[in-house]
């Protein structure tokens, strides 16, 4: 069977896109993101994302993602601006678009070519919205968590999603994949975690590497960008209401920390190639 196809990416975030609006989501979908996602057998990419029909009344259309690993996210913040930016070229042509998503439904208004603004929502520090256990009750901001036998300071945001966000002295130099691994499936983050690693450039510019679970290090990671800010915001490094320009292995993510612990995030959607695939 052929399966039609967009390839897009946001920061080097780059994914599958399906058009699922009228047939729904492939059955065998979490094989098939396996399959199709796999680096130098197949298509290549760090899931898919089904671009759905929309469930809330007035939305323009809903996102589905499944990882590399066939297993299903709740958001991801590159990938919703891309689906806005599909939308947007095939005949969804309005400044601003609503799209659900499995962390609720998300504003995105375009600010140019091929670049769209984000509304987020509000982000928790709480153990409870993340998961989180053995960490106790309060805010996790500044806390000590064991990995391997090494204490690091971690400050634990959910944005729709949860994220360990840690400060490290020199981003390039570390091995994620020695140590991704055990952030991902630590035992006190019992839906597993997404871990990102940061270096503070000034109090308005940040170098981040991102290992997400269920698809490895990424290049770029939205709603890690999004947790990254808000952590250090958090610790009093990263100014809230100013934009914080976080540079990625696939490129800049802007964001800002609005009252409320609302999160504003820009950056690109980029249409690489639309191809045909055999499943």
């Amino acid at each position: 069977m052929k399966l039609s196809f967009t390839k897009m990416q946001g920061c080097a975030n780059d994914y599958i896109y399906l058009d699922c609006r009228a047939s729904g989501v492939p059955a065998d979908i979490a094989a098939l993101a396996q399959r199709l996602s796999a680096r130098h057998f197949s298509v290549g990419a760090d899931g898919i994302i089904c671009i759905c029909a929309p469930v809330t009344p007035g939305a323009d259309g809903r996102m589905r993602i499944f990882n590399a690993d066939g297993s299903e996210a709740q958001m991801c913040g590159n990938g919703v601006r891309c689906v806005a930016e599909w939308l947007y070229t095939h005949g969804v042509e309005k400044p601003v678009l609503t799209i659900d998503t499995n962390s609720g439904v998300k504003r995105i208004s375009r600010q140019g070519a091929q670049l769209w603004q984000v509304e987020m929502g509000a982000y928790s520090t709480l153990p409870a919205d993340l998961p989180a256990i053995h960490m106790g009750e309060g805010p996790l901001v500044d806390q000590p968590l064991t990995v391997e036998g090494k204490v690091w300071k971690v400050t634990c945001i959910s944005v729709g999603n949860p994220h360990c966000v840690t400060v490290v002295e020199d981003v390039d130099s570390l091995k994620l994949e020695a140590i991704g691994p055990a952030f991902e499936h630590h035992a006190n983050f019992p839906e597993r975690i997404n871990t990102e690693f940061v270096q503070v450039v000034d109090a308005a510019h940040l170098k981040m590497r991102v290992w997400e679970r269920g698809s490895g290090e990424t290049w770029a990671c939205g709603t890690g960008t999004c947790a990254t800010v808000a952590a250090l915001t958090e610790l009093g490094i990263c100014p809230a209401g100013q934009d914080i320009h976080v540079q990625l292995r696939g490129g800049e993510l802007v964001i800002r920390v609005l009252p409320g612990r609302q999160l504003l995030m820009t950056g690109s959607a980029v249409t690489v190639y639309e191809g045909v695939a055999e499943v």
